[in-house]
């Protein structure tokens, strides 16, 4: 009964933490200066397909980033020993855990394995922009530096 009331407590300690507090929006309501604006030169427009490609890989790492936060990593060791535990302790039967251990080891292989191949894909996609956006310069310098032999020679 004890255990109820503590956990009760500390879930309403955890709400009301959670829950913004009135006098910080008071104080926050001040009237703000709208921001000078500054007059921009006219810009050349860049081309759809490279500001494309690279929101789209914007993206692509965004959440390939998501799934790193959101998974967890554990030793085979350390799931072992947490297992060994389990059954020493006579919570679960050797042949379950095995079995759990098994699971639980392919399961992360699994997802290892797609998160590496979410990779090797966006460092394809990422080399792929780079080279092409490097093409035209690379040829900029080629054309510079033939005249600048011609001129010399």
């Amino acid at each position: 009964m004890a255990e109820k009331k503590a956990a009760g407590k500390s879930s309403k300690k955890a709400k009301a933490a959670a829950k913004p507090k009135v006098k910080a929006k008071k104080a926050a309501t001040k009237p703000k200066k709208a921001p000078a604006r500054k007059k921009s030169s006219p810009k050349k427009p860049a081309s759809k397909k490279a500001g494309t490609a690279t929101s789209g890989l914007d993206k692509s790492v965004a959440q390939f980033r998501e799934s790193l936060e959101e998974s967890v990593t554990l030793s085979r060791d350390r799931i072992q020993e947490i297992v060994d535990d389990a059954v020493k302790r006579g919570r679960m039967t050797r042949g379950d855990a095995e079995k759990l251990l098994g699971e639980l080891v392919k399961r992360g292989r699994k997802q290892t394995d797609s998160l590496l191949g979410e990779l090797e894909r966006l460092i394809k996609q990422a080399r792929k922009e780079v080279g092409g956006r490097a093409e035209p310069v690379r040829k900029q310098a080629t054309q510079a530096a033939r005249r600048a032999r011609k001129k010399l020679g």
